[in-house]
């Protein structure tokens, strides 16, 4: 027959648990629980105690208490073990005395005060110096206001530089003061904002974790204003004749040009009186092709500087305008011929040679224009002298004769445009 060590261990073992888990279980320490299992029953607390953890166990194990104990009495019989009884001497009486402070306990207790107050200190700047500054803001992380500005706010140490990063704007900085709070007001624009705070130690130069918020301002629904890219002119271009070519693309409905007259172009030379202000020119409307949006044309222009302003229109007559800045500067001459209300006979020299399509004459339908440039001269034989409208070097000198009349004008600046009787 086993001993009633080994029937524990077998028990345990089936049940799959080891003496740790038993330990928690049962709430009986290890070594007394493998003490039993040895029936090293010596290690034990005592008889009573002895058996309180047998019934304990073998209820624990699934095993008859009645029978654990029964095996245990018969392997140690019923005898009570003998505590061991421990004597403790008496401890001397020593005399009650007062405590007495002496000088080398006060120094040693100050220069204890002083080392524990020092590292402390170290300790304190270690901390402050291996960790960013802490930011909080007051704002969520994602809003939605209806207005031009919003107040951002929150708190971070004194004396913390709070930066906040507007995205395409500028970046606003300012020092949180000694209560810790800090607040800015910052525009916004229509449509999504967004912003990142951070707070920087100037001493350490560590930042805290970044912050970053998204102010949604509504866009009105509504008609919008229409596209406009204009690819010419350029901005501060330079041209030798009046011709201005304007091109670019629209969703809008229209594109009107006009300009503004800002001053003679070039220097002046010295004795020579400033030139008088060129008429104005009527604001020009241009085709805008409705398949691709696409638009070109030219705009007569009188030397000088001038300020093209194009406008594209679009429904609800919302508009979208560019500005370009041209200078022109004529280099011998520019003669643009506009035929209007009907057809007319042409025949150009230029610079006294006859132009290729038109040595014989050619007939030029109403509404079309032509432009021609010489060094010296252009001449032109018209045979309705009423519809042939001319602008000379970007000044509109409109029709010099009279409708169905056939005449010949020369053109030849600075002198005066002159009728001659060349046929040939």
């Amino acid at each position: 027959m086993p001993r009633l060590g080994e029937m524990l261990l077998d028990a345990r073992e089936r049940k799959g648990v080891d003496l740790y888990r038993a330990e928690r279980d049962t709430k009986i320490r290890a070594r007394f629980l493998a003490a039993l299992e040895r029936s090293d029953f010596r290690e034990l607390p005592g008889a009573v105690y002895t058996k309180g953890f047998l019934r304990n166990y073998a209820l624990y194990l699934g095993l008859d208490p009645e029978a654990v104990l029964a095996q245990w009495k018969s392997e140690v019989g019923d005898v009570r073990r003998q505590e061991p009884t421990i004597i403790v001497p008496r401890p001397l009486e020593a005399p009650r005395t007062g405590l007495t402070f002496t000088r080398g306990i006060v120094v040693t207790a100050v220069l204890t005060l002083a080392v524990v107050a020092f590292a402390g200190y170290i300790a304190l700047q270690l901390l402050r110096f291996s960790q960013p500054p802490e930011l909080t803001v007051d704002q969520s992380a994602v809003s939605e206001v209806n207005a031009e500005t919003a107040l951002l706010s929150g708190t971070s140490d004194a004396g913390m530089t709070v930066s906040i990063l507007a995205v395409g704007r500028e970046t606003y900085r300012l020092t949180v003061p000694a209560d810790g709070r800090w607040e800015q007001v910052v525009p916004l624009k229509k449509g999504r904002n967004d912003f990142t705070v951070t707070a920087t130690d100037p001493a350490t130069g560590k930042d805290s974790l970044p912050v970053r918020l998204i102010v949604t301002v509504p866009i009105p629904q509504g008609p919008e204003a229409p596209t406009l890219g204009v690819s010419s002119p350029n901005d501060e271009a330079a041209f030798t004749n009046g011709a201005i070519p304007v091109q670019g693309t629209t969703n809008g409905i229209s594109i009107v040009v006009s300009a503004t007259y800002l001053g003679p172009a070039g220097t002046i030379p010295s004795g020579q009186p400033t030139p008088q202000p060129p008429p104005m020119p009527e604001p020009v409307e241009m085709a805008v092709d409705p398949d691709t949006g696409a638009f070109s044309d030219a705009y007569q222009l009188a030397p000088g500087r001038w300020q093209l302003t194009i406008t594209a229109t679009g429904s609800a007559d919302k508009t979208t305008t560019e500005r370009r800045t041209i200078s022109v500067e004529f280099t011998g001459v520019n003669l643009v011929i506009s035929v209007k209300g009907s057809a007319a006979w042409l025949k150009v020299w230029v610079d006294d040679q006859l132009v290729a399509g038109y040595e014989a004459g050619s007939t030029v339908r109403a509404g079309k224009t032509l432009e021609f440039t010489g060094k010296t001269s252009v001449e032109v034989r018209t045979g309705n002298s009423g519809a042939t409208f001319f602008t000379l070097n970007g000044s509109p000198l409109g029709a010099l004769g009279k409708p169905g009349i056939p005449e010949t004008w020369r053109f030849a600046p600075p002198v005066l445009p002159e009728k001659t009787g060349r046929t040939n």
